[in-house]
């Protein structure tokens, strides 16, 4: 099921989906869908990870100095 949304563009942006969608035989629609899709996509995956990492800080989940090192050894 889809939805309609109104999005304003900068006018050589609106352009540049114009010719984007042309060359790739694909609607503007589907294209800035699948744009939209992939942003949400990252930043949810961004906080989700980032507030993973918070959590493991605040309980002070860390790596050992030992443990450092060994990943550091295997870089140089």
């Amino acid at each position: 099921m889809s939805t309609t949304m109104t999005v304003r563009l900068e006018s050589d942006i609106k352009d540049r989906l114009d010719q984007l969608a042309l060359s790739t035989h694909r609607s503007k629609s589907y294209l800035a869908a699948e744009a939209i899709r992939e942003f949400v996509e990252l930043n949810e995956w961004q906080i989700r990870e980032t507030r993973a990492a918070m959590a493991e800080a605040d309980a002070g989940d860390f790596a050992t100095d030992a443990e450092v090192q060994a990943l550091a050894s295997k870089w140089s």
